[in-house]
């Protein structure tokens, strides 16, 4: 049946809006990559971004169930309400989730705990440790081109050694959306569907597909504590010292990480309608108001990817 256009339509009925533009760019990449790399793999940490890029890889392989895994870093320090999302959405989906923990290297001596509590640090080595063991060749990350200064440096498809590490002078141009997944044995790649995506595009695609987030990241009641200037939540992690107080606060989560490094916003936006607008009049990256990890220099992410992480 052929379909054509009435005359009650005009020309911006038939215009992608910018939001289907994005989504048709991610759904593509996945697809390029689904088609090229023989084991890729999704993180899934139970965040906005990675709720986003799922929900874009579930719609590029409709009907069918999605055709990879779903991998998550556990620090062991995570907010119970995201681990609780990330176990009901891989249920609803029937996923395949694979879990690397970092407990189990602490455990066994082969990391150990930083003084500071923190272990967002600590989830390269068994991340790479993940992708050997399971012969991954393509990691699907939620990367955006708003985050922090390294993306100017990355790619869509972005090159890993035999180390799993980065060098941003080996990265590939990517002219007229041509994506290379070849990579030397041992090595992988890093793909970021979400390359040209801000968080106000998150946020507004969140919106308008109704995708489910943990409740952290709306207005709740919780007990926190400040130090340097963050509101962190107190836990087994080693919050808080002795000269610092609890007390309960209107926050939510603008990111999601580790309980010892992620700070909560004082806010009362408690719908995607109000957290859009809180966005909107920001001036400062999630990342840089509510990533403790991130402060720690200037080139924090960077370093984190040139040993393999992120």
């Amino acid at each position: 049946m052929a379909f054509t256009s009435t005359a009650s339509e005009t020309s911006s009925d038939l215009r992608m809006s910018y939001l289907d533009v994005l989504e048709a760019e991610a759904v593509h990449i996945i697809r390029e990559v689904a088609g090229t790399l023989e084991r890729p793999v999704l993180l899934f940490s139970g965040g906005k971004d990675s709720a986003v890029m799922l929900h874009l890889a579930l719609k590029a392989f409709l009907p069918g169930q999605l055709p990879f895994p779903v991998l998550h870093v556990d620090t062991g320090h995570n907010f119970p309400e995201v681990i609780e999302y990330r176990d009901k959405v891989v249920a609803e989906h029937q996923l395949t989730l694979r879990v690397a923990h970092v407990q189990d290297y602490i455990d066994d001596g082969r990391l150990t705990e930083r003084p500071d509590g923190s272990r967002n640090p600590l989830q390269t080595v068994p991340l790479l440790d993940a992708i050997t063991r399971h012969r991954f060749d393509a990691v699907f990350g939620g990367g955006r081109r708003d985050e922090e200064k390294a993306r100017a440096k990355e790619r869509v498809f972005s090159l890993r050694d035999e180390f799993g590490q980065w060098d941003p002078r080996q990265q590939r141009p990517e002219l007229w959306n041509l994506y290379n997944g070849r990579h030397d044995p041992g090595g992988h790649v890093r793909v970021f569907p979400l390359s040209n995506w801000t968080e106000l595009d998150v946020w507004h695609y969140i919106a308008r597909e109704e995708i489910p987030l943990p409740d952290i990241y709306f207005a709740h009641q919780r007990e926190v504590f400040l130090r340097n200037g963050m509101w962190l939540a107190p836990g087994e992690w080693g919050g808080p010292r002795r000269d610092e107080q609890v007390q309960e606060r209107t926050v939510r989560y603008r990111t999601v990480g580790d309980m010892s490094c992620t700070g909560a916003l004082e806010s009362g936006a408690a719908t995607i309608d109000e957290v859009i607008a809180e966005i909107s009049l920001s001036r400062i990256t999630e990342r840089g108001s509510s990533r403790a990890d991130d402060r720690m220099s200037d080139t924090a992410m960077e370093d984190r990817k040139r040993e393999g992480y992120f």
